[in-house]
């Protein structure tokens, strides 16, 4: 059974960091793509940042530098630094992951449960 466990939400205040980690596990042949989507309360979820098995990344226009995406592949883990945070990316955070399990040809895509980040004063 896939699992995608999150970690490294909070709050924060503006102008300030965290940084978030994803990481897959069970019956995982190999990964294709992993990456990170947010859903603020109201909005339809939508592509924060995105990183293939060899390393090319995707970052959503919004982002404007202050976000990077990394991965272990070992790990079967990624990674989202987030800096200079505004209020604005308040929102849920979930981890994505395009996948081979280790049955089948098929690619599989999974969801983590989310982790929530806030930034306030």
């Amino acid at each position: 059974q896939v699992q995608l466990v999150e970690s490294g939400g909070g709050l924060v205040q503006p102008g300030g960091s965290l940084r978030l980690s994803c990481a897959a596990s069970g019956g995982i042949r190999s990964i294709n793509t992993m990456g990170w989507y947010r859903q603020a309360p109201g909005k339809q979820r939508e592509l924060v940042a995105s990183i293939t098995r060899d390393g090319s990344t995707n970052y959503a226009d919004f982002v404007q530098g202050r976000f990077t995406i990394s991965g272990d592949n070992l790990k079967n883990t990624v990674y989202l630094q987030m800096n200079s945070l505004k209020p604005e990316d308040t929102a849920v955070y979930y981890c994505n992951a395009v996948l081979y399990r280790t049955q089948g040809l098929r690619l599989y895509e999974y969801w983590g449960q989310g982790t929530q980040v806030t930034v306030s004063s």
